[in-house]
């Protein structure tokens, strides 16, 4: 009789613990990153009142006669299926579709991991979630991101940060030279470029018409000395461009545009890129399209693509890589450890955290501007409510049933 007390006891307990796991998944159903869990129940430990017996004289066998002790809690899984993903607008709020989990680390140096991707930029620059713990990754070296360390650092986008002035260094041609242009007819084509400390100088090459399919150019430099140079340093006059019979562009000497002499910078050095040239019956407009040179700029905003990496965009317009986000992967998931804030931490039994880039060995993809919700599903956890809420009823009237026999045998006395 006290066996079923006892049955009906345990029964009350672990329907207990299975409603707080259902009544945290409900709180959490809008909590960013959240993960929900779910018990399962194991019998426990048996009294064997009788064993069991072999077949033997022409009678059969007997089954083991036993009695059990009650529910144990089998397990709390934690469920780490996608949660969805909702788009938010911010360029650092990030979430994964796939598998993976945000690296971050603390001020004890020890390492968590995250599917809550609610980052914001803090006073120093790094990226850290609400309860302040900071991103990992790869930080770049002059625009360059080495991903072979096994052991990213913390992702760090200084505010305010400066990218220098860069010299031209290479100009390209575009559009077309009549090909009606009788011999001597020019065509003359500017554009502003940029030396060591990023002053501008205007750049002028001119086009002449020097025979069938064949035209020569000149440049001159609003500042310093300006010569063209062949491949071996030698000094030339012109250069010529070449067209084939069709107008496409066919061949243009390997030439160099010079120019020195201007106080306090450093040399230019420009390669000219005539290939994309033509030339039709048609009205000249060749000029130039391109020039890779640029003033000094600060940082204005970032950007992240789908497998991490933060690119920061200049107000000179140009745009340079800064970092790439770390995402790591387990074993087993389900053996994480929780430890609030939607972080988990590794376990016996999860595996050692392994980290590398997304879209590698299995890890899903980035999406900036989202954050994945939730997993927790309603309907289930009130159904799960329903039956564990029954359960609960059902042994407390096995244990009011038991007390109601003892107090008949207590009765028994009078």
């Amino acid at each position: 009789m006290m066996r079923s007390f006892y049955a009906g006891v345990a029964g009350l307990r672990n329907h207990q613990i299975r409603m707080d796991v259902i009544g945290n998944n409900i709180a959490n159903v809008n909590t960013i990153g959240f993960k929900a869990s779910r018990v399962t129940f194991a019998d426990m430990l048996y009294q064997t009142l009788g064993g069991s017996s072999a077949p033997e004289g022409g009678l059969g066998g007997t089954n083991p006669r036993q009695v059990g002790l009650g529910v144990s809690v089998g397990s709390i899984d934690t469920i780490f299926t996608q949660g969805n993903i909702e788009s938010t607008g911010r360029t650092t709020d990030l979430a994964i579709e796939g598998e993976g989990f945000f690296v971050l680390t603390g001020g004890n140096a020890e390492r968590y991991v995250t599917r809550a991707g609610a980052f914001t930029l803090d006073e120093e620059g790094y990226l850290v979630n609400p309860a302040g713990y900071r991103l990992m990754g790869w930080q770049a070296v002059n625009g360059v991101i080495n991903t072979d360390s096994d052991v990213p650092g913390i992702i760090q986008i200084r505010k305010g940060e400066e990218i220098p002035p860069g010299a031209t260094t290479a100009c390209e041609w575009g559009g077309n030279l009549d090909s009606r242009s009788a011999v001597g007819d020019t065509r003359v084509t500017s554009q502003q470029i940029y030396d060591s400390q990023g002053n501008l100088h205007e750049l002028t090459v001119t086009f002449q018409k020097a025979g069938v399919n064949t035209w020569t150019w000149t440049a001159t430099c609003s500042s310093g000395v300006l010569t063209i140079e062949d491949s071996a340093g030698n000094p030339q006059p012109s250069g010529s461009v070449n067209f084939n019979l069709d107008g496409s562009f066919a061949s243009a000497d390997n030439f160099t545009i010079n120019i020195t002499g201007i106080p306090g910078v450093q040399d230019i050095v420009i390669t000219p890129d005539f290939s994309k040239l033509t030339q039709y019956a048609n009205v000249s407009s060749a000029n130039i399209e391109v020039q890779n040179g640029y003033p000094r700029g600060s940082l204005t905003s970032i950007d992240i693509d789908s497998r991490g990496v933060i690119t920061g965009l200049y107000s000179n317009g140009r745009h340079r890589k800064l970092a790439q986000v770390a995402i790591g992967n387990f074993a087993n998931v389900e053996g994480l450890t929780r430890v609030g804030q939607s972080m988990f931490m590794e376990s016996n039994n999860s595996g050692e955290l392994v980290i590398d880039q997304a879209l590698t060995g299995g890890r899903g993809v980035i999406k900036a501007g989202s954050v994945e919700m939730s997993n927790v599903d309603l309907s289930q956890q009130f159904t799960d409510m329903i039956i564990t809420q029954r359960g609960f009823q059902a042994n407390s009237r096995v244990i009011t049933t038991s007390d109601e026999m003892l107090q008949e045998l207590v009765n028994l006395k009078r």
